[in-house]
């Protein structure tokens, strides 16, 4: 069976439409070029087809080889040779050119890949005041181009790593050589190689289960990111990158409990701005965690204190308290949820019907009382405070925990629950490294870096 027959066989280029191939005649030989319509770049295929044209109108040399000849006459730049039939169709359905010469074991790809894609825009999620306001896309080339742009150090190292048997996906391992544990890059690496897997369509969070394997943990163990600098500035400090073809969101790790704290906004305002805001950030944190526990126990054991006896309802309620705060609490995540898949045209009259009309509507009915409403709130806005959405997700699953146990042991089970909380996050590690880390194992200097935003200063 010739290389034709084969391509037309695994290809099904009698069945699938946008799979062609363009046939021509040079030198008394049949050439093809197989392509997918939708992923190549029409002008580029042009030129290759015209630069192998007018070899008909030259001498064809004894001393070079058919297959050479074509070769050295392909006006591209990406051209490579391809001899086994699965990287040929993998080449071809990747969105490459592949060219097939008649009565020739060997093909030659060539890169004329134009994949649809979205302009170069500010992430939703890591939006700044000050700064560039540029984000990754779907497109991996174009990412890469973007992290390049800032980093030109010679160190830096992009390998291209193929993860999927029947649809393989583009992922590429980004690192400074010299600057990365020797160790950490070796374990990352024997990772992927042993990953097992049909297709990576998940893309990232996909592969981030697949290599870390943490199960029904809910606490991020790398961090994600849209933006080129924040990967920039992380490969300077020795994590690595990890970009995924067809996702915008690129994995940095290994990555802590604390670095899910950070903003980049911190780093565009002056010292002083910028700790003021990291601290108000920490503070919005454990607000929305420990805020409707805490308010459950003064409740439960009447502890009142004279300027917040306010926050304390009236004794007549048609529910009880804690079933209000997990009423409460589960309502918001329905609003949040909601105004997620709501068009932006109806979000605005989404929000006020939600959060004017049902939330006047229940407190007046005596569903839920004032206080819990502005508990629930100032929680709640603790909680979009969060800089990363994964780790605002894992606190509230914990904040739940709490509230439950708080419910219905009282202080002894706040108590057993934030310390089972704490058992679980000091036993966690991010490619070996202690998610606590800088208060467990404890560095004063790294842990005060943490806290307080320190101004550039000269460096060797």
């Amino acid at each position: 069976m010739s290389v034709f027959e084969k391509l037309d066989t695994t290809l099904a280029t009698d069945i699938n439409y946008d799979v062609g191939y363009r046939e021509l005649l040079v030198l008394d030989k049949k050439i093809r070029l197989y392509y997918l319509n939708s992923l190549v770049d029409g002008l580029q295929s042009i030129e290759i087809i015209e630069g192998v044209l007018k070899l008909n109108e030259a001498l064809k040399h004894e001393s070079i080889k058919y297959f050479d000849l074509i070769k050295n006459n392909l006006n591209h730049l990406d051209v490579s040779e391809v001899a086994e039939i699965e990287v040929m169709c993998d080449t071809v359905l990747s969105g490459l050119v592949l060219l097939a010469i008649e009565d020739e074991v060997r093909t030659l790809k060539i890169d004329t890949r134009s994949y649809p894609n979205r302009s170069v825009g500010e992430p939703d999620m890591e939006k700044v005041v000050r700064g560039p306001h540029d984000g990754f896309t779907e497109n991996l080339n174009t990412n890469i181009g973007l992290m390049r742009r800032r980093i030109k150090d010679v160190r830096l190292r992009t390998e291209l790593i193929k993860i999927g048997e029947k649809s393989p996906t583009n992922v590429c391992l980004t690192y400074l050589d010299g600057v990365i544990d020797k160790k950490l890059l070796s374990d990352v690496k024997e990772r992927i190689k042993a990953i097992k897997t049909e297709n990576l369509i998940l893309a990232d969070k996909q592969l981030e289960e697949l290599l870390l394997k943490q199960k029904f943990n809910p606490y991020p163990l790398v961090r994600y990111t849209e933006r080129a600098d924040i990967v920039s500035v992380h490969l300077y400090q020795g994590m690595f990158a990890i970009f995924v073809d067809t996702s915008p969101c690129v994995i940095l790790a290994p990555c802590t409990f604390f670095d899910h704290f950070q903003h980049t906004e911190e780093y565009r305002q002056a010292p002083l701005s910028g700790t003021y805001l990291r601290i108000l950030r920490f503070l919005g944190i454990l607000m929305a965690m420990f805020l409707s526990p805490v308010w459950l126990l003064m409740i439960k054991y009447d502890y009142r204190i004279e300027f917040l006896s306010f926050l304390f309802p009236e004794d007549k309620q048609i529910l009880n308290i804690f079933i209000q705060v997990i009423l409460a609490e589960i309502g918001v995540e329905f609003l949040r949820m909601a105004s997620i898949h709501t068009p932006s045209a109806l979000s605005t009259a989404m929000g006020l019907i939600a959060g004017v009309i049902l939330g006047d509507i229940a407190v007046s009915v005596g569903l839920f009382s004032y206080q819990t409403v502005l508990i629930v709130s100032l929680s709640a806005i603790g909680t979009y405070a969060t800089p990363s959405y994964e780790l605002g997700l894992a606190n509230k699953l914990s904040k739940l925990f709490f509230i439950i146990s708080t419910s219905i042991f009282g202080v002894i089970g706040f108590c057993i629950s934030v310390l089972i909380w704490l058992i679980i996050l000091i036993g966690l590690k991010s490619f070996n490294k202690p998610y606590l880390y800088p208060l467990i194992p404890l560095n004063i200097k790294r842990l005060a870096k943490t806290i307080i935003r320190y101004p550039y200063k000269n460096s060797k």
